[in-house]
């Protein structure tokens, strides 16, 4: 027997909702693909991927498939015992990465609380009590707990929520200079963005990450990659560390691991692993059966050749039209990032925005990112179709029409 539904709207959300959201006018209630319908059957292409997390679009078979096979075996049994969708998923991420050993949880900000809690841990154990210092980046999003927030490189997030976590210093990205005068023999951990999500869709220079490898090997200190944004093929290659080649101590990821649904990693090898014995550190849902199943039919459908070159002749298909749009209309001046997760940093008369266009896209039928008030951001799917990129981009084109126009 079922339950007659009470009808919800979007005026709903400030009655009973906390007000730290300001969610689009309409409610998205079904998707397909890279295509979203909302309540009155309006249909919309979705080129935000719930924010670089719908890797592989909505309602994808493989997805469907492994959590409705799931969900009729075992939900949750905690981590008093093990589970095998855990450790299948665990062995296809060591098998793929530099890692040896896998912490799974929930989120991209509890990953980054495991790595973080790991660097200090590690350093603790090894050197002493006063080899805590974090380095991180300005401008840098790692995360909304109180410790991920702080390393984080933006107080607008990290303010007015009491004293800050001490032993943690900001450098400007991709200024080597910054941070070698930066780094010492307190440094427990450098953590950086192999491309900055929030802060603007900017990628590392190589240079500048070869040389953070270096200072860390020098100092005694763990190079933390944050690829919560970056990973699970957003980059063309599973992880962008490997785009890069330079590899990481610990790394994190989350948002695309589960195709959404909410599952993250730690990622290390067994020589830092040992450091978090029984009892160091833990969570509830972490590596539960439901969310390693899809993340693993996630894993087996983006690790292959097909999809990650994909990615790349996808990349090239965006950032050409996308290059003609904004020359056309002189909205934006440049087109950045690695594979699909691109920014187009709004030119200076278009300066602060970004959610000017957000919103005259979605009146187009077309769902898209910002990336801060200056860089309009489209993280899509990995196998998004061509027709859809096409159709999307006219979309877009008309909405940046429009606002130019106006």
């Amino acid at each position: 027997m079922s339950v007659e539904q009470a009808p919800v709207q979007r005026a709903d959300f400030d009655q009973v909702m906390v007000p730290n959201y300001a969610p689009a006018a309409f409610i998205p209630v079904r998707g397909a693909g890279s295509r979203v319908w909302d309540q009155s059957g309006r249909e919309l292409i979705d080129f935000a991927g719930g924010i670089a997390v719908n890797v592989l679009g909505h309602a994808h078979p493989a997805l469907v498939g492994a959590l409705t096979e799931q969900a009729n075996k075992l939900w949750h049994v905690s981590n008093v015992f093990t589970n095998e969708p855990a450790l299948r998923l665990a062995h296809k991420l060591v098998d793929a990465t530099f890692a040896e050993r896998a912490f799974f949880c929930n989120s991209g900000a509890e990953a980054n609380e495991a790595a973080f809690k790991l660097a200090r841990r590690v350093a603790h154990d090894r050197f002493g009590a006063e080899k805590y210092e974090i380095i991180a980046a300005l401008n840098s999003f790692h995360g909304r707990t109180l410790f991920t927030v702080n390393v984080g490189g933006q107080s607008k997030y990290s303010d007015g929520f009491g004293p800050k976590i001490t032993g943690i210093t900001h450098v400007p990205y991709n200024d080597l200079a910054a941070l070698k005068a930066a780094v010492s023999d307190k440094t427990c951990a450098v953590v950086l963005e192999p491309v900055q999500g929030e802060g603007g869709v900017l990628p590392a220079e190589l240079a500048y990450l070869q040389g953070a490898r270096e200072l860390c090997d020098q100092h005694n200190a763990l190079l933390v990659f944050d690829e919560v944004q970056t990973g699970m093929g957003r980059s063309g290659e599973l992880f962008a560390y490997q785009y890069y080649g330079v590899t990481p101590d610990i790394l994190t990821s989350a948002k695309s691991l589960g195709g959404g649904f909410p599952i993250a990693a730690m990622l290390t090898t067994e020589a830092l692993a040992k450091h978090l014995v029984v009892g160091t550190h833990g969570t509830t849902y972490g590596g539960n059966p439901l969310a390693c199943a899809v993340a693993e039919a996630v894993v087996d459908v983006i690790n292959t050749p097909q999809v990650l070159n994909g990615v790349k002749a996808k990349h090239d298909r965006f950032k050409t039209r996308l290059l003609q749009i904004g020359e056309k209309y002189g909205l934006f001046s440049e087109v950045r990032g690695l594979g699909l997760l691109l920014g187009c940093v709004l030119s200076e008369a278009w300066k602060g925005k970004a959610k000017d266009v957000f919103n005259a896209a979605e009146k187009e039928g077309l769902m898209i990112l910002q990336a801060g008030p200056d860089v309009v951001r489209f993280a899509p799917s990995l196998v998004i179709e061509d027709a859809d990129i096409d159709e999307g981009l006219d979309r877009f084109e008309r909405a940046v029409a429009k606002l130019t126009q106006a």
